[in-house]
């Protein structure tokens, strides 16, 4: 009975603390995610910028 109910209050702590990781830790995570998004569509326009720019320039 004891063991049970110092169990649940455990796990109640934990289920907030991790509640509460999870959230500091996903806004970090989406700016992550955005700059990888971002580096990866550049690296794909810029070759393409510098081959119109060259065209442009003959």
């Amino acid at each position: 009975m004891l063991l049970e109910k110092i169990a649940e209050f455990y796990d109640a702590q934990v289920k907030a603390a991790v509640k509460s990781l999870t959230s500091l830790i996903e806004p970090l995570l989406i700016s992550v995610m955005g700059i990888i998004v971002g580096v990866v569509v550049m690296s794909v326009f810029l070759p393409i910028l510098d081959v119109v720019g060259k065209l442009g320039s003959k």
